[in-house]
C-alpha cells in the first residue's frame, strides 16, 4: 500500500502540494469512471501513472506529459520505446500488486494529475481519495475494461488537451475490436478453440471467468477452459489442465513453450503434440496480460489471426508494424519484427 506519513509531514507536504500544483487554483470539475467529482486544473501538463496500465495508456496518447514509469523499463524494452520516453524516472506503483512509491516521491515530481486505469470499484476509488487526500493531487480513474478503451482514450484526450490524437488512437482501437468482432461472430460455437491460459515459469497460473487476464482470449473467439470458476487468477493442478486438455495453450513466459516440448507431463497435452503452444510477446508491454491495458490491441488481433487464419487478409506482420508505428511511436527495425513474429508463432509441433 502507499506508504503514509505522520499527521505534521503530511501537512508540509499538502502545502508544498498546493505551491506545486497553481493550476489548482483555475480547478474544473471532471467526474471519473467511478463516478467521482474532482476539481483538475484546466491546464494539465504533467501527468503521473499510478500504474502500468494506465502508463501505457498515457505513453500511447500523450508521452510528452508523463513524469516517469510505475517501474523502470529494461533495456530489452527500451528498444521498443520512442527515445524521448524510455528515461524518464521510475518513481514507482500506487496501485496493484507490489505498490512501492511514496507521497514524497509523488509530489517532488510535480504533477498536475494522477490517473488511474483498470477497475472503478469501491476499493480503488477508496485508494484514489486517500492518495487526492493526502497529496494534494487530483486522482481520476479511468475503465480499463477492453472493450471500453476507446471511450477510455477520448475521455483522457479531452482531460488533458490531447483531443486529436486521442480520436485517432480511438478510432484505430474501435477499428480493431470491431474488426475482430465481426471475424468472430461468424463462427459457431463449436468450431471456437478451446484454449488454456498459462502465467508464470509453470504455467500453472490461470484467468477464471470475467478475469481481466483472459477477457482478450474470449474475445478473439477462444473459449476459456478455466470458465467454470469466476474471478481473477487461480492456480490449478497439473491434472486439471490434463482433463481439460485444451486445444491451444497461450503462455506469459516466453520460456514455456519449449519447456512444456521437453516436459513429459505437459507433452501428453494435444497442444504440445500439434505445436499449438504459444507465448505472448511482451516487448515493450505484453500482448495478452502485464499489464492489461490497451497494450492487448495487438494481442487481440494476434489471437484472433492464430485461432482463425482464414478470416484475416492483412498479414501478422504488416499488422504489428502499423501498431508498433501508431501506439508505441516506434518504427521497427527487421530484426524487431521477426523476433516478435517468432516469439509468437510458437515452438512447432513435437510430433
Amino acid at each position: 500500500m502507499l506508504r503514509l506519513l505522520a499527521p505534521a509531514r503530511l501537512l508540509s507536504c499538502l502545502v508544498w502540494a498546493c505551491l506545486l500544483v497553481p493550476g489548482l487554483a483555475e480547478a474544473r470539475p471532471f467526474t471519473d469512471a467511478a463516478g467521482r467529482r474532482v476539481e483538475v486544473p484546466e491546464r494539465i501538463t504533467r501527468v503521473l501513472a499510478a500504474g502500468p496500465p494506465a502508463a501505457v495508456l498515457l505513453y500511447t496518447l500523450a508521452p510528452g506529459k508523463m513524469v516517469g514509469w510505475p517501474r523502470a523499463p529494461s533495456p530489452e524494452e527500451k528498444a521498443f520505446l520512442s527515445p524521448d520516453t524510455r528515461d524518464l524516472p521510475a518513481y514507482g506503483r500506487l496501485t496493484g500488486r507490489g505498490n512501492t512509491a511514496n507521497v514524497e516521491a509523488v509530489l517532488a515530481l510535480k504533477p498536475d494529475l494522477i490517473i488511474d486505469v483498470g477497475s472503478v470499484g469501491p476499493t480503488y476509488a477508496s485508494l484514489a481519495d486517500r492518495v487526492q487526500a493526502q497529496t494534494g493531487i487530483p486522482y481520476l480513474l479511468l475503465d480499463g475494461s477492453f472493450k471500453a478503451t476507446p471511450e477510455t482514450y477520448r475521455s483522457l484526450g479531452a482531460l488533458i488537451g490531447a483531443e486529436t490524437e486521442a480520436e485517432a488512437l480511438a478510432g484505430e482501437a474501435d477499428r480493431i475490436l470491431k474488426a475482430v468482432a465481426e471475424a468472430v461472430a461468424a463462427v459457431p460455437e463449436e468450431k471456437r478453440p478451446r484454449v488454456y491460459y498459462g502465467r508464470g515459469p509453470r504455467g500453472l497460473e490461470t484467468g477464471l471467468a470475467g478475469s481481466i487476464n483472459t477477457e482478450i482470449i474470449e474475445a478473439a473467439g477462444g473459449r476459456n477452459v478455466a470458465a467454470a470458476g469466476a474471478g481473477g487468477l487461480a492456480s490449478v493442478s497439473p491434472e486439471q489442465v490434463l482433463v481439460w486438455n485444451p486445444d491451444i495453450v497461450i503462455a506469459l513466459d516466453p520460456g514455456f513453450p519449449k519447456a512444456a516440448a521437453a516436459d513429459p507431463f505437459w507433452s501428453g497435452l494435444k497442444a504440445v503434440r500439434e505445436g499449438r503452444v504459444h507465448a505472448a510477446p511482451t516487448l515493450p508491454f505484453g500482448w495478452i496480460d502485464a499489464p492489461p491495458g490497451v497494450n492487448r490491441l495487438i494481442g487481440l488481433r494476434w489471437l484472433a489471426g492464430l485461432f482463425f487464419p482464414e478470416r484475416f487478409s492483412q498479414t501478422l506482420g504488416d499488422a504489428v508494424r502499423d501498431f508498433y508505428r501508431r501506439f508505441y511511436r516506434v518504427e521497427l527495425e527487421p530484426a524487431q519484427l521477426d523476433r516478435l513474429l517468432r516469439e509468437a508463432a510458437g515452438p512447432g509441433p513435437t510430433r
